[in-house]
């Protein structure tokens, strides 16, 4: 079985830990990343768009078993189901979430059973691998339609486990909740540092893909928190329960919230909906869609910078910085392209995947027609 990184190396402290000594071993943990992740400048696409200080955070390489901005989320939501002494837990996304495949695998490596309840979506080869990977991880798959569906079936499965003796441990959708979203108000300290050490300069605008809306909540208190002037373009890639401003910063709030109940030390930074700026046009026909505009971008860095990119998430935030940076508040600026997708082959670690008949026969349709090309 994979494992959690080993706790206690001298890398194991937080960036926000060595801001606010007293969170030390207040915050439930396990350790799932190895931090902090590079930043370097993106030179040979910062040239083609005429950007002359265009940079990368690369969030792609967070982890082990697996990279991309889930495992800073899960540590926090998985230390917490564990201190909780769950033994198992639940959660929700699209057939091809990442969100849930990262789950999975990170849950099986700390010894949860996770269980899904999974919604429909644009197919394309991405999804079927995606879902023979949640298999090979170890999940308990569950699809339904709709979202009222898949909640109703939500029900179905807490009802089933009570009975069994023990509720799972629900985690939202992206993991985005006060206490998954710590992971980037970490990250944005881990930032603070290394403009400190001068591995970057401080950008103006940091852009990243916005799905559940827990990334940005988590990066714009962390900026403030860290005393950071960037401003995040967080890039809409969802049509599904889109996160509004005014929802992000109650979020947000409520992760400063729990950071006071440990400590008096983080102070009471103001957030309101005026403070993030939300990019949109980019979804395409609905979530999951691949769009022209992002199999280019995606492309364009695969071929500039041989960084890879998918057509969910992070080729449909590229596409927005690409559009963007022409507009003259973004010209002339430091910018900053935060990579939330996994680098790490995660087959590599749960060995040969599996026939798609192994998996729960609702599923099997998915393997049946024809894909779109991503």
């Amino acid at each position: 079985m994979d494992t959690a990184i080993p706790q206690g190396a001298a890398d194991d402290v937080l960036a926000i830990e060595r801001r606010f000594a007293a969170l030390r071993g207040r915050l439930p943990r396990v350790r799932l990343t190895q931090l902090p992740t590079r930043v370097h400048r993106l030179e040979r696409l910062g040239a083609q768009l005429h950007v002359d200080r265009l940079w990368v955070k690369r969030d792609d390489e967070s982890g082990t078993l697996y990279g991309g901005n889930k495992p800073r989320k899960l540590e926090f939501l998985l230390g917490d189901a564990l201190a909780d002494h769950k033994k198992s837990v639940l959660t929700f996304g699209g057939i091809g979430t990442h969100h849930g495949l990262a789950t999975a695998i990170c849950a099986r490596a700390v010894g949860l059973r996770c269980i899904l309840a999974l919604l429909k979506q644009p197919l394309t080869e991405h999804v079927r691998r995606c879902l023979l990977l949640d298999h090979a991880a170890g999940a308990e798959m569950h699809y339904a339609a709709t979202v009222p569906l898949v909640t109703a079936r939500a029900l179905r499965i807490c009802a089933r486990e009570l009975l069994r003796g023990e509720l799972p441990y629900v985690i939202p959708t992206g993991g985005t909740s006060a206490l998954g979203t710590l992971g980037y108000v970490n990250a944005a300290f881990e930032l603070q540092e290394q403009i400190g050490t001068g591995e970057l300069p401080e950008p103006d605008w940091i852009f990243v893909p916005m799905g559940s809306g827990g990334t940005v909540a988590g990066l714009v208190l962390g900026a403030k928190l860290a005393g950071l002037r960037a401003r995040v373009a967080a890039v809409l890639v969802t049509d599904i329960l889109p996160p509004s401003a005014d929802k992000l910063a109650r979020l947000a709030r409520r992760s400063r919230a729990l950071l006071q109940q440990q400590t008096s030390e983080v102070p009471a930074v103001a957030v309101s909906a005026g403070d993030f700026a939300i990019l949109k046009g980019y979804v395409g026909p609905r979530y999951g869609a691949p769009t022209d505009a992002a199999r280019s971008a995606r492309d364009l860095m695969e071929k500039l910078e041989g960084i890879h990119l998918e057509t969910t998430y992070t080729a449909k935030c590229l596409a927005g910085m690409i559009d963007a940076v022409r507009a003259p508040e973004y010209r002339g600026r430091t910018i900053l392209f935060w990579n939330t997708y996994s680098s790490v082959d995660a087959a590599a670690h749960l060995g040969p995947l599996p026939d798609y008949r192994q998996l729960p026969r609702p599923f099997h349709q998915f393997f049946t027609g024809q894909a779109v090309p991503a």
